[in-house]
């Protein structure tokens, strides 16, 4: 029964009346549990970050390149591509695997994203990183908590959202061969908007999606896709700032 349903008519199956009150806070544990999951991805993809950006780490996965820049090795490009494997894994998997295989594909994801993060944190100065981050981390939580009490049906824009998306991945892959500086700003532009609309719009999905009574089993493994969908949204949203406020080195 979705949450809304439990809202309006406050009954659960069998007729037994639930207290509104007991409603939202097993709402709110949900919600934590989510969050929880997500920060402790962030966490994870930082420190992945930082260990190869500034210990010898970083060797085995990136070199210097003939420019004077870095340039991913063998093992650095597996590392980058990695995760989006483990991300078509986990939609393919996700609504049929156990809670421990959905736990086990998350950890494996934010720990390999942090390969890739780390060409941010050998590109940008350290200072405006942690700036931008905490802009990001503001964004997300007033986005987040647009998403978490309004009371507009924000399903009607993840079409246009998915469809922006998809027109986002077509025009930064056709800019890898162009290279327009123009285009670039039009890109991170995009992105900026569309992943801030998704942060909303994931909010109340994975809010929605809550309902009374769900089996430790089945509250794990919603807790833990519903944080996914926030990280996506949050690394996004963070690296596309970074095209607009990032200082490079």
């Amino acid at each position: 029964m979705a949450l809304g349903q439990q809202n309006r008519y406050a009954t659960v199956n069998r007729g037994q009346t639930i207290d509104r009150a007991e409603i939202d806070v097993g709402l709110r544990q949900h919600m934590l549990r989510v969050y929880n999951y997500m920060a402790t991805g962030l966490a994870i993809s930082g420190l992945v970050a930082w260990m190869i950006a500034h210990t010898s780490v970083g060797g085995v996965f990136f070199a210097p390149a003939p420019n004077g820049g870095i340039a991913p090795t063998a093992l650095g490009m597996i590392g980058i591509f990695a995760p989006l494997g483990l991300l078509l894994i986990g939609m393919f998997t996700l609504r049929s695997a156990k809670a421990s295989t959905v736990q086990a594909l998350y950890w494996g994801y934010v720990a390999l994203q942090g390969i890739g993060l780390s060409i941010i944190l050998m590109t940008y100065t350290g200072e405006s990183v942690v700036r931008v981050f905490f802009i990001t981390a503001a964004a997300f939580a007033g986005l987040s908590l647009y998403g978490y009490t309004t009371k507009r049906n924000l399903s009607a824009f993840g079409s246009f959202l998915v469809m922006g998306l998809i027109g986002l991945l077509i025009a930064s892959v056709v800019n890898i061969f162009l290279g327009s500086s123009m285009l670039q700003f039009v890109i991170a532009a995009a992105g900026v908007l569309i992943f801030a609309g998704l942060v909303a719009y994931d909010t109340q999905a994975i809010k929605e999606q809550y309902y009374e009574g769900m089996d430790s089993e089945t509250g794990t493994k919603t807790a833990v896709m519903g944080a996914w969908m926030l990280y996506l949204s949050f690394i996004n949203l963070f690296q596309f700032l970074m095209m607009f406020l990032g200082n490079r080195e």
